[in-house]
């Protein structure tokens, strides 16, 4: 079977070219070899050499040569620092292979390819030669295509294996690190980076044309447009037609408005009539009602006078007997309280007897327990305790009065802390008032108009002038906007008290317009609105002196100015202002308004709010209101500024009061602190006083026993006591036999009452209750007799003011609207014959009113079409075609570019599909190949590779491990196996790329002897097998490797010292 295999693989490799091998690498000045020739094998080839002997610089020269960066070898940061010291520059010259099939133009290179790569400090180039070493090319694209035609990728870690590499390959654990050795190894990372660049570039380009498409929005805009006004004006012939058909029907539409007129009038006359003999019925019916529940009422009315006598002999009768009764149970009572007091008192004499008794027995028994010894002892400790209270009652008592002084002044702060609180609120509430002034000030500013009513007012303006057509005459308003003061602004404030909301009043010249303002007033959200009706054609009024008050005082008639004489009468009329006097303080309005009572005087108002007047023969001073700003000033710029400086006043203020606040805060913090202290030593020292107390008066107790125990003399004087305590007893006791004797009595005589009185009540409630039921029907009959002549009066009422008028004005108004009938007929003829509308249709039933609505609403549409195209159809349409033309091609282009877009992105996202297989693919082989070189030395393992983590960890089961189940990771492995795994991991990942030559240099690292003799058989074994070229660089020794015509062994010369 091994010869077999042997064999096979002996004609795969006879079979292959070699091309793409590398022949022999020149260095020159390059890193430390001035001049350097290696000639390499066609099969493996071994260079061994001491440390510093320039092993490494070759495979650094080879990847230099294939265009690889300095810090892609990892051993420079720039070309330049290969340059040796001490030269100028360096030369790489690298040949390699080109014949058979795999040749790259071998019609240009021939059989042989030179690469030629010079480096100075300023400068690199590559030259490209062919066998006879003449220049083909200095281009970076040809090298690029030469590489990627033998898919030599020297940054691969499978194709080249630095040094560097090698031992971070081998001795590195992490299972990221492996991952991306693995994930590049396979080309993987190159194909999935080549795919994400793909995907962005889709991503560009589906942009562009989003951008493209975009372009023709506004011309699709444009054309649709255009639609809208080639529709808009196939719409205005129709408008116009249809506006000739309403204005004949408008014309006989009048007259059958006054037809259901006619008819609606005939029908209403006919309910009129109806109400007639109904009301009269009510009528009847009610006189008749009135008349029956009078003759009920002078009969029920003597029931009442009989029931009332008898029920109000039996009432007094019954409050005796319940006098009586109440008489007996307060007897009764007082008897039962003092026989209880007896009893109580008895009681406390037999429980002092009783204590007596035992006082005397405890004094005997105490007498023989006490000696002289423990009374002196006893006396000793209470003088003790006695000195101990006093001194914590001074300490108690001093700290009491600490306490009470702390919670004053705790009081205190916080009377003052809400002091300031309610301060700031009023100062932050004057703050708010007056920056409404300001705002409302400054909109007034604007416009004056909305100082009388606001926003409202310049709504209901804005509602009369779209209703303008419907007054008589245009209302006059609001007032204030109208008035002005004289002489300057100093009574502007008492002039707008005095007239209040007159100011906001509108005037109109009639009672219809008063209800077409009501209804702007409505439709502009201004409820409430003040309307005087005035005729507008009456002169300016003449005032005559003798109807003005006498005063040298001035009157608000003499301080304000209207152009407007309607305007003036109406607040003289209204309001009086011939008759307001004005003062300039409180004494002279009090003296104008009570001192010599002139006549014609209505009221007087002070500049400082005060308003004054006689109500009777009664003097009435009413107090200022609070103060706002005036509206009737001619410029508002001064209240402004007064009313900003009073704002920052008010703000000084609360800042000032917020800083007292927070000092308040702080000292109560800081009492309330101490009051809780000082409560705490309170009431450790009270525990004290109370323990010492209590102990001294047991001590007390003890002593005042045995001072009693050593007197005898108070024994006889207690048993004395007892003895005459005894005697009173038996005197109470007798007494208490004749109170109880007494009670009985008493309670018999109330028990007797009570039911006496009870059975009296109860054969007196019977006449009672017929009583009450009597009157309440004598009440409820009179209720009705009134309702009823109420009803009779309302009918009546009726009959005369409502139906019979009515009647009387709509026939009346049926032979207005008959002759009305005949005009409006004769006038539609002359327009057009009824037969022309009859021939439309049936009548929709439409007024006059809508119709004429209908009409002006299609002449402004007419009108506004008209002016809105000054184009005419033919042109628009002309227009549309042309625009459709301009942008078919380039909608057409867009939508073939977004069509091969996606059908990019759909061979994209199967190309995805295949590299994502063909990934887990690879992971499968990978672990295959693994345990195939794991095999040769008797160990087995798995790989594990997660594309999510990005992670790649490899498990290893060892000879020894062949009997338990135990799976090792590789860093619980010694070096030399964990590099044999990790070798064999390299080249299972060798066996899935492809390279016309691969080098590895230090590969056997951290590996004894043993595996490295066994590294070096499978490696070798698989350079062979494999067939395509090998480096290998190592400084140990390499003569266990086995000899073989394939094999070419190199020994570097040894530095120099």
């Amino acid at each position: 079977m091994a010869k077999s295999g042997a064999r096979a693989s002996d004609s795969f490799i006879n079979q292959r070219s070699g091309s793409g091998t590398i022949l022999r690498i020149k260095v020159e000045n390059f890193m430390c070899h001035s001049n350097l020739q290696i000639e390499f094998g066609e099969w493996v080839n071994f260079i061994t050499g001491q440390n510093g002997s320039g092993k490494s610089a070759i495979l650094t020269a080879l990847c230099v040569a294939f265009g690889c960066r300095a810090r892609g070898t990892q051993r420079a940061a720039t070309l330049k620092d290969f340059i040796k010291t001490g030269c100028s520059y360096a030369i790489v010259h690298v040949e390699m292979k080109n014949n058979g099939e795999d040749a790259f133009k071998p019609e240009i290179y021939g059989e042989v390819i030179i690469i030629e790569r010079r480096i100075t400090e300023s400068t690199t180039s590559t030259v490209l030669k062919d066998y006879l070493g003449k220049k083909v090319s200095n281009k970076r694209e040809e090298l690029r295509e030469l590489v990627e035609h033998f898919n030599i990728d020297v940054e691969n870690p499978c194709v080249v294996m630095s040094q560097d590499k090698s031992r971070e390959f081998l001795h590195s654990g992490n299972d990221k690190d492996k991952f991306k050795f693995f994930f590049k190894a396979t080309l993987l990372q190159q194909v999935n980076d080549l795919l994400q660049s793909i995907y962005e570039h889709l991503t560009k380009a589906t942009a562009i044309v989003d951008e493209l498409e975009n372009t023709i929005k506004p011309i699709e805009k444009e054309i649709s447009e255009l639609r809208g006004k080639i529709k808009n004006m196939e719409q205005v012939e129709e408008i116009a037609q249809k506006l000739q058909q309403l204005k004949k029907k408008l014309a006989w539409s009048w007259v059958y408005d006054v037809d259901r007129q006619l008819q609606e009038q005939t029908e209403k006359i006919v309910k009129l009539k109806e109400r007639i003999p109904t009301c009269q019925a009510k009528i009847d019916w009610e006189l008749g009602k009135v008349e029956s529940l009078r003759d009920t009422l002078t009969k029920k009315k003597a029931q009442v006078a009989c029931l009332m006598d008898e029920s109000t002999a039996m009432k007094r009768e019954i409050e005796s007997f319940h006098q009586s009764a109440k008489t007996a149970v307060r007897e009764k009572i007082a008897l039962q309280e003092e026989f209880n007091h007896k009893c109580n008192y008895v009681q406390k004499i037999k429980d002092r007897v009783r204590r007596l008794e035992r006082q005397v027995g405890d004094i005997n028994e105490q007498t023989m327990k006490n000696t002289q010894a423990e009374q002196s002892e006893i006396e000793e400790k209470l003088k003790y305790l006695e000195q101990e209270v006093e001194k914590v009652e001074t300490l108690l008592s001093r700290l009491k009065e600490e306490e009470n002084c702390l919670l004053e002044k705790a009081f205190d702060g916080r009377k003052e802390m809400e002091h300031i609180e309610d301060m700031i609120k009023n100062h932050q509430k004057k703050q708010r008032f007056i920056t409404s002034n300001i705002n409302d000030l400054k909109k007034h500013q604007t416009n004056k108009v909305t100082a009388f009513g606001g926003d409202r007012v310049i709504n209901l303006l804005q509602a009369i002038e779209r209703h303008h057509r419907r007054f008589r005459k245009p209302p006059i308003g609001p007032i204030g906007s109208h008035v002005t003061l004289v002489n300057g602004n100093k009574w502007a404030s008492t002039v707008e008290q005095a007239l209040g909301n007159l100011l906001n009043a509108f005037i109109v010249t009639d009672h219809k317009d008063s209800l077409t303002l009501r209804g702007c007033a409505n439709e502009a959200n201004y409820r409430n609105l003040k309307i005087i009706i005035y005729d507008f054609s009456r002169p300016r009024l003449n005032i005559p002196r003798h109807m003005i008050p006498q005063t040298e005082h001035p009157t608000i008639f003499s301080v304000i100015h209207s152009d407007n004489p309607t305007v003036l009468n109406v607040l003289v009329d209204v309001s009086g202002v011939e008759r307001q006097v004005l003062a300039e303080n409180y004494e002279m309005g009090k003296a104008v308004a009570f001192g010599k009572r002139l006549s014609n005087l209505k009221e007087v108002y002070t500049l400082d709010g005060y308003r004054m007047f006689f109500r009777g023969p009664v003097q009435t001073t009413l107090p200022p209101l609070p103060r706002r700003h005036s509206r009737l000033c001619a410029s508002f710029d001064d209240q402004i500024k007064d009313l900003e400086i009073e704002a920052s006043k008010e703000q000084n203020e609360i800042n000032q009061c917020m800083r007292r606040k927070r000092e308040a805060e702080e000292n109560l913090e800081e009492l309330e602190s101490k009051v809780r202290t000082l409560k705490k030593h309170r009431s450790q020292a009270e525990k004290v006083l109370t323990t010492k107390e209590l102990e001294m008066q047991d001590l007390k107790n003890t002593v005042a026993a045995e001072t009693e125990a050593s007197s005898s003399s108070n024994v006889n004087e207690l048993q004395l006591e007892i003895m005459k305590d005894r005697e009173e007893i038996d005197e109470k006791e007798a007494l208490l036999e004749k109170l109880q004797n007494c009670l009985k009595e008493a309670e018999l005589k109330a028990n007797k009452l009570t039911v006496s009185f009870e059975n009296l009540r109860e054969s007196a409630k019977g006449e009672i209750d017929a009583f009450e039921e009597a009157e309440n029907e004598l009440k409820k009959i009179e209720k009705d007799l009134q309702s009823a002549e109420a009803e009779k009066i309302h009918y009546e009422n009726i009959m005369k003011n409502k139906v019979l008028p009515d009647i009387k004005n709509a026939e009346a108004n049926y032979e207005e609207l008959k002759n009305k009938r005949k005009e409006s007929d004769q006038k539609a003829s002359e327009i057009c014959p009824e037969s022309e509308i009859e021939s439309l249709g049936p009548w929709d039933g439409s007024t006059p009113e809508q119709l004429s609505a209908q009409i002006t609403r299609m002449n402004q549409r007419l009108h506004r079409e008209n002016q809105q195209f000054s184009e005419s159809i033919d042109d628009l349409r002309m227009m549309y075609e042309s625009l459709e033309r301009k942008i078919a091609k380039k909608r057409k282009s867009y939508q073939d570019h977004r069509e091969k877009l996606m059908a990019c992105k759909n061979a994209l996202d199967s190309r995805w599909g295949k590299f994502q297989r063909n990934a887990s693919l690879l992971r499968r082989q990978l672990t295959w190949q693994f345990n195939s070189h794991l095999g040769k030395k008797g160990i087995s393992g798995h790989i594990k590779v997660s594309y999510e983590n990005k992670t790649l960890s490899i498990e290893v089961k060892m000879p020894q491990d062949a009997t338990s189940n135990a799976v090792r990771d590789t860093k619980g492995l010694s070096g030399g196996e964990r590099s044999f795994s990790t070798l064999c991991f390299a080249l299972a990942l060798h066996e899935m790329t492809e390279a016309p030559f691969r080098a590895m240099d230090e590969f056997d690292v951290f590996m004894d002897a043993v595996s490295r003799k066994i590294s070096l058989d499978a490696l070798v074994d698989f350079a062979i097998g494999q067939g395509s070229q090998w480096m290998f660089i190592t400084p140990h020794d390499i003569s266990m490797v086995k000899s073989h015509e394939r094999i070419k062994k190199q020994q570097m010369a040894a530095p120099r010292s």
